[in-house]
């Protein structure tokens, strides 16, 4: 038996459930890891959607880049900066606005959005703080037929309008102060159009893209977009599509983007928990007839400025 299989059969993947997620026991994540070790992850991911890592206090921010790197291109968030002395890593800290507590799939308000995240746990509440994700593939297929094929003809408007990464207003402060800090995240708006059903490339299976960045449907009414965004996103956060993670520090977690959405649970008050993420580029969604998604605006975002600056 060669040295490569027996590191094969030290790797265990077992799924957390039925429809989403699996732990994977046997691999110490990091930059060298050999390229089988590598597709049995790429493979694993594609099946499960979520793959969740314990014990790998080893990685470093560098260590972690070099990490997602071997899976495929990193990609920095186009707006927000990556944390100082990094090429990619984008901390969401949760004493400074980093609470993404929205059901959501990574930065679809760009055509290209990333096909995959690998999220680091740095600081965890000793309560609270768990991320939940949600396959979007079951969701599809869990849909009556007459529901999917309604799917498969609607396009959505996606934006970042708001973004939970951009830290948002903090009470107690004063209007200089929060100017000092949106010129610090100085941002660009992007609005692109998705088809709610999008077919992954390298399985062919159909996903449903929707989630917080999700402003309106196409081609219907305000009332009538409100009414079909939350059927179909009933089905992707219906119980049995989802996975629950409670965060040990040290773990490390990666999801295919195309297939998922998540959100962070906001249940642990004043207690801080970091993590630090990085994506990985991905590719133009292509609709079921054959359409790619396309952008519809891009431009700087002009400062609102106080009535008494004006």
């Amino acid at each position: 038996m060669s040295e490569q299989e027996v590191r094969q059969e030290n790797v265990r993947i077992a799924p957390v459930t039925p429809r989403v997620g699996a732990v994977v026991e046997g691999i110490s994540l990091s930059g060298s890891l050999d390229e089988e070790t590598v597709q049995v992850i790429r493979e694993a991911l594609l099946q499960h959607k979520v793959l969740f890592f314990r014990g790998q206090q080893h990685l470093d921010d560098a260590e972690q880049e070099a990490f997602a790197a071997s899976l495929g291109d990193p990609f920095a968030h186009p707006t927000v900066p990556t944390k100082e002395g990094t090429g990619y890593i984008l901390e969401l800290d949760s004493h400074h606005g980093g609470r993404a507590n929205q059901w959501h799939t990574d930065v679809t308000f760009l055509d290209a959005y990333p096909k995959a995240s690998i999220l680091r746990s740095v600081i965890i509440p000793e309560t609270g703080g768990d991320t939940v994700w949600a396959n979007t593939v079951t969701a599809y297929e869990s849909l009556p037929e007459e529901l999917k094929t309604l799917a498969e003809q609607l396009w959505a408007l996606h934006s970042n309008s708001f973004d939970y990464a951009v830290p948002q207003k903090r009470e107690g402060v004063t209007v200089d102060q929060e100017r000092e800090y949106r010129e610090r995240f100085a941002s660009t708006l992007y609005e692109t159009e998705h088809p709610i059903v999008r077919v992954i490339p390298e399985t062919g299976e159909k996903a449903i893209v929707l989630g917080s960045f999700a402003r309106r449907i196409l081609g219907v009414s305000a009332p009538e977009s409100n009414r079909l965004y939350e059927i179909f996103q009933s089905h992707v956060t219906s119980l049995e599509n989802t996975v629950r993670w409670r965060w040990q520090e040290g773990d490390v977690v990666i999801w295919d983007n195309r297939a998922t959405q998540h959100i962070a649970v906001n249940d642990y008050g004043d207690a801080k928990r970091v993590v630090r993420r990085v994506t990985l580029a991905g590719d133009i969604p292509v609709s079921v007839d054959g359409q790619q998604s396309r952008t519809r605006y891009k431009a700087p975002i002009v400062p609102v400025l106080d009535a008494k600056t004006v």
